[in-house]
């Protein structure tokens, strides 16, 4: 069994990986409007664990996020893209970032689906920090 992360209170992410952090999640975003799930691939630690829609869905490897999720989007609701409307840090340890998002899904003609609100988990590990898991209340 490994021991649990013990930090004291006052141990929590650098400037500098908080900017690290902050840059995977404006790259994500970048590559979800793209449609680039090889580049979606490249900013998630695997076992990735996504828990939204009632489900949680663990992506075991790289490769294995299912982006019909999207395609659904499109076809029933005109997705086009989406926003990130608020990033904030909430909890952190130099090795882990709790970021409590709201995000905004856009028609091409600038109308607004939903606004939906979700938390990802961010990890060092390899020394890169990437995202560990997400939680989101949008389908």
């Amino acid at each position: 069994m490994m021991p649990a992360e013990t930090f004291t209170v006052d141990a929590r992410i650098s400037p500098d990986d908080e900017a690290k952090c902050q840059d995977v999640l404006t790259r994500w975003m970048t590559a979800l409007n793209r449609y680039d799930a090889a580049a979606m691939d490249a900013l998630m630690h695997f076992p990735h664990a996504r828990i939204a829609g009632g489900s949680v869905t663990v992506y075991q490897q790289a490769g294995s996020n299912p982006m019909d999720l999207f395609e659904r989007l499109r076809v029933q609701d005109g997705w086009h893209h989406s926003a990130w409307n608020e990033i904030r840090l909430v909890q952190s340890s130099p090795v882990k970032a709790h970021y409590a998002l709201r995000y905004t899904r856009y028609r091409a003609d600038g109308s607004i689906i939903g606004v939906y609100d979700s938390l990802y988990v961010l990890s060092l590990s390899g020394g890169e920090w990437k995202i560990q898991s997400r939680s989101s209340f949008g389908p």
